[in-house]
């Protein structure tokens, strides 16, 4: 894991594209900058599209994880590419 600590957690799973990046921009915009997002996502599409579209809102993932289970979890700290 990252040193910085995770201050929220969504779990997208059950969702599908596009509901899977608005769940996750959500949930980011509910913290103030330089907060980290924990977003446990499945493979796939969400896992291609997710990550991307955060980036381009100007959040920096800082890690992303294979859980080995079909999901991945990523790490995001918002605002962190302004």
């Amino acid at each position: 894991m990252s040193d910085k600590k995770v201050d929220a957690f969504v779990d997208i799973c059950d969702v599908v594209c596009p509901i899977t990046f608005v769940k996750a921009k959500v949930a980011i915009e509910e913290l103030e900058n330089g907060q980290v997002l924990e977003v446990r996502m499945n493979e796939g599409e969400p896992i291609q599209n997710v990550p991307r579209s955060l980036k381009d809102e100007g959040h920096k993932v800082t890690q992303v994880i294979n859980n080995n289970d079909g999901t991945f979890t990523i790490i995001v700290e918002k605002g962190g590419l302004a």
